[in-house]
């Protein structure tokens, strides 16, 4: 297959990454052209890591990338493609935009997908003529290690197309879950709800952001606990998932007030050097100095 990947960010890259070594051709696509290096620079970064820890053979890893082109043009990136996968930022317009430019470019057969995390796919999906071809594919991050991937099927998305999902998750090696397209799919809304009553003890004092971590991944064998999964996802994404939600399903997703003041202050977890944590070279090295304490109201 010929898949386009448009955005090379922290998903995007991952998911090229994936889909190459699983022998398809991959053009992945941003905006900028150093961010599109930047991309193609983290996939070398994970490949060289999985050779030094002899889970990937310096020949696979080379053929992947042998696969793989960078463009920050729309149609060469995807007047070829047989499945498009946008992992643009996690903004409404900017998807539907997106879905729009893309359809005017592609096959008709062509199937678009969209990696949101919590966004009606249905919305994303009314923006084209051809919604049947349109389908949600959200993969977790990091992408080349995470074996989920949510088929999220929109209330026009045809049969073909749900096949067609299911057959290239299993081509890419991934296990798929098929939900229909409701807010915060299965994953988000599960993952979210943890996260923001994790945010709420850390605000009322109940304990430290690392002992709550450690009772989920001890407790319960989760591989992160849920304050550093919303560092490592992003604060900023966290808050606008759960705005999202408590729009759409109430006030039990209201965002905490330690959430609101940490991306007021830009403290966005991994991506900043700082959230719940503080972080150097993608390693936790400290609590955030400012306890994440408040008095709990908006």
């Amino acid at each position: 297959m010929h898949v386009a990947v448009l955005g090379a960010g922290t998903m995007g890259h991952g998911i090229a990454q994936v889909t190459a070594m699983a022998d398809h051709e991959v053009v992945i696509r941003d905006v900028e052209p150093e961010f599109v290096e930047e991309g193609i620079e983290s996939i070398e970064e994970n490949l060289e890591g999985g050779i030094e820890r002899d889970k990937v053979s310096r020949e696979a890893a080379d053929a992947a990338l042998s696969r793989i082109e960078g463009t920050t043009h729309l149609a060469a990136a995807v007047e070829d493609a047989d499945l498009v996968i946008e992992a643009v930022p996690e903004d409404l317009e900017l998807k539907r935009d997106t879905l729009e430019d893309v359809e005017e470019l592609v096959d008709d057969d062509a199937i678009i997908a969209t990696n949101t995390s919590s966004l009606s796919v249905t919305e994303i999906a009314s923006a084209a003529d051809r919604e049947g071809r349109v389908i949600g594919l959200h993969f977790f991050n990091p992408v080349h290690i995470m074996d989920l991937v949510e088929i999220v099927v929109a209330e026009r998305t045809d049969d073909g197309t749900v096949a067609a999902a299911h057959e290239f998750v299993e081509d890419i090696d991934k296990t798929a879950v098929e939900v229909t397209d409701t807010p915060g799919f299965a994953s988000s809304r599960l993952g979210v709800a943890l996260g923001v009553e994790a945010m709420r003890m850390v605000e009322e004092g109940v304990a430290d952001p690392r002992d709550i971590d450690a009772a989920m991944e001890l407790g319960y064998n989760h591989p992160m606990g849920p304050i550093e999964l919303g560092d490592v996802v992003g604060l900023d994404v966290r808050l606008d998932i759960l705005e999202y939600l408590r729009e759409e399903l109430g006030e039990r997703f209201r965002p905490p007030q330690v959430l609101k003041r940490k991306v007021r202050a830009g403290k966005l977890g991994k991506k900043t050097g700082e959230g719940f944590y503080v972080w150097e070279d993608g390693e936790i090295v400290g609590v955030s100095g400012d306890g994440g304490r408040g008095d709990g109201n908006e």
